[in-house]
């Protein structure tokens, strides 16, 4: 539960530091590795979920509901 709760701090300090300027991103990593990096625009008040993968392209997805992307995010740092 605290890794969750760590993971909806940080898309909660995101969103504060986009108020700023137009957008924030933030890399979430295992090991050194970066898994994924999290782009959040306040004009749109939307995050962009970039998955990075091993072998191809990265894949983006967007999500305008903070809870969801961070149960998104958890899933990704347990596989």
């Amino acid at each position: 539960m605290s890794q969750l709760q760590g993971i909806l701090t940080r898309l909660k300090n995101l969103q504060d530091q986009a108020k700023e300027s137009e957008s924030a991103q933030r890399f979430f990593e295992i090991d050194g590795v970066k898994k994924c990096q999290v782009t959040y625009f306040i004009k749109t008040e939307m995050f962009e979920l970039e998955v990075f993968n091993e072998k191809g392209k990265p894949s983006k997805y967007q999500f305008d509901n903070i809870d969801m992307i961070t149960i998104e995010i958890f899933d990704l740092l347990q596989s």
